[in-house]
């Protein structure tokens, strides 16, 4: 006899087979991001101490060793690993599974993970942990941890699911962002977006320019509550990370299948390293590290031969730090009035024909992409880099002209403002783009101007966008920005549930999401941040 429950093309089958431990109801089946497809069978498979693990291949080394200490923390079981195909718990290659993809059987009596990659097994892995289910028997004497039997096939969406985190605005320390990526492990998210520098702290340890974190980490007030409240908080804030600590975290990222991705704001947002060295700026004042937010009015002189070797110095360290294929030089809110006012600037721009200061900053992002390139990486950017005009909001820029240079054909374009026409032109022109709409992704608004299932409506790739340019969006990122959250309370409250949200949009096919299964799902994922103490929003 056989039962079929089908609910938005995620398809649950019952097959009777021999009864040992209960079977699951469809509705007990609550997976974040949604999977691909599902088949549930009767029966169940029980954890039980001493079980072993077979694997057979480097790439499945994460996903054993994360898979043994999660059921050795989560109930105390110790898994052993075994050179025989017939352990209870298998791990298997198969060469037909594209990158991060997977396919999970579980019986009665065995596990069986197959994939392609190391993110394919962890991502399985992931699958598992939610899966489990640690119950009583009926005389309340043992206790039974659960994975129903099933059969699920998962790929993502997109190959960009990212998370950022300011962490200039507010240092919130190395066990916070471990806590972040153990969630976004588990949500299936790959990439950390860290904004370590900007005009209100420098954070990571530079060797060659020791001022950067001695003076551009530390400020001595802090602007509170909102943008131009005139109140501040009444005390310094500082911080930054050592190189050493750096190296850790993105060791701890890359064992949960995260690329860490820094972000070094140029040639705008630059004052904390200005404060550090005044050389670097244009107008040649000494300054502090800003106590406001906001867009503030130096820049680096980007047409002195000394800031230049600054910026290159600066990017060999962090090609050390960061194993990414990406690095991500902001280039967003660039205030061109220090540029207009300055003589040396202006005759720098008059004999090398640059018409423009939009035309001088893309003349400066392409020398930085093309220095990116030669140590084997890619250049991203906010939208700004393409030299269109996307501030007219801004009384400071309203008048900017647009350039005429064009962006280096490698830069992935980071898209947070503009219109359709705008993002589309940029496909057409051949860049790779990540969608990050700032008024859909930046969870630094508040729930009522993004709630959770505008968050999870989101779709990167926007309608009426030719299907033709589809490939080039490589995914979507979702934005901390952490100006009015100096707490981690404070920022767990702004990121959790939408990061699920995200997770979701990034991960699971559009025909397959639904949001009612999310907020099933959802509730699930809360209990474990409950266990966690994460102070996530309640609506």
């Amino acid at each position: 006899m056989k039962y079929t429950f089908i609910a938005m093309l995620t398809i649950f089958t019952f097959v009777n087979c021999a009864e040992k431990n209960r079977s699951f109801l469809p509705s007990e089946i609550a997976i974040l991001p949604k999977p691909t497809s599902i088949i549930l069978q009767k029966n169940s498979f029980a954890f039980k101490n001493g079980q072993t693990i077979f694997s057979d291949d480097k790439a499945q080394i994460i996903a054993v060793e994360d898979l043994k200490k999660f059921i050795k923390s989560k109930i105390d079981f110790s898994l052993k690993t075994s050179d025989t195909k017939s352990a209870i718990i298998s791990f298997t290659n198969d060469e037909n599974l594209t990158s991060e993809a997977y396919e999970l059987k579980v019986t009665p009596k065995r596990i069986t993970i197959l994939a392609n990659d190391s993110a394919g097994y962890f991502y399985a892995v992931q699958t598992l942990k939610q899966l489990l289910s640690t119950e009583k028997t009926k005389d309340s004497e043992h206790i039974k941890h659960l994975i129903p039997a099933i059969h699920i096939k998962d790929n993502p969406r997109f190959k960009w699911r990212a998370y950022m985190l300011d962490e200039s605005r507010y240092f919130h320390g190395e066990a916070f962002v471990k806590q972040q990526l153990d969630q976004m492990a588990l949500l299936k998210m790959n990439t950390f977006h860290w904004h370590l520098i900007d005009d209100a702290g420098w954070r990571v340890e530079i060797k060659k320019y020791p001022l950067l974190t001695k003076v551009g980490a530390f400020r001595k007030d802090s602007e509170i509550e909102t943008w131009k409240s005139g109140k501040t908080a009444g005390k310094p804030h500082g911080g930054f990370y050592t190189q050493k600590q750096i190296k850790n975290i993105v060791a701890y990222a890359k064992n949960k299948n995260i690329k860490v991705v820094p972000e070094f704001e140029m040639p705008g947002h630059s004052s904390a390293a200005i404060a550090a060295y005044t050389w670097l700026g244009t107008a040649g004042k000494d300054i502090d590290v800003p106590v406001k937010f906001g867009r503030l009015y130096d820049n680096y002189d980007v047409t002195k031969p000394a800031v230049i070797a600054f910026i290159k110095d600066v990017l060999s360290e962090l090609f050390q730090l960061f194993p990414s294929d990406v690095i991500h030089i902001g280039g967003d809110e660039v205030g061109y009035e220090v540029w207009e006012k300055s003589k040396s600037v202006q005759k720098y721009m008059k004999e090398n024909n640059i018409k423009t200061p939009a035309d001088l900053q893309i003349n400066f992002t392409n020398n930085i992409s093309k220095y990116i390139e030669k140590n084997g990486r890619r250049m991203m950017g906010w939208n700004e880099i393409l030299g269109k005009n996307i501030h007219k909001d801004f009384g400071e820029k309203k008048n900017d002209k647009e350039a005429e240079t064009e962006l280096a054909k490698n830069a992935i374009v980071h898209f947070w403002k503009g219109d359709l026409a705008l993002l589309t032109d940029a496909a057409k022109k051949g860049y790779s783009i990540v969608n990050s709409l700032h008024s859909s992704t930046y969870l630094d608004y508040n729930y009522k101007s993004i709630p959770l299932k505008k968050a999870y409506d989101f779709n990167p790739i926007p309608n009426g966008l030719d299907e033709n340019y589809h490939k080039n969006i490589y995914g979507l990122g979702c934005q901390m920005w952490s100006e009015w959250t100096p707490t981690n309370p404070d920022v767990e409250r702004q990121t959790y549930p939408r990061i699920a949200a995200y997770a979701e949009v990034g991960w699971t096919s559009l025909e397959n999401k639904n949001y009612d299964d999310f907020k099933i799902a959802l509730k699930k994922m809360q209990k474990h941040w409950d266990s966690l103490g994460i102070n996530y929003y309640r609506e």
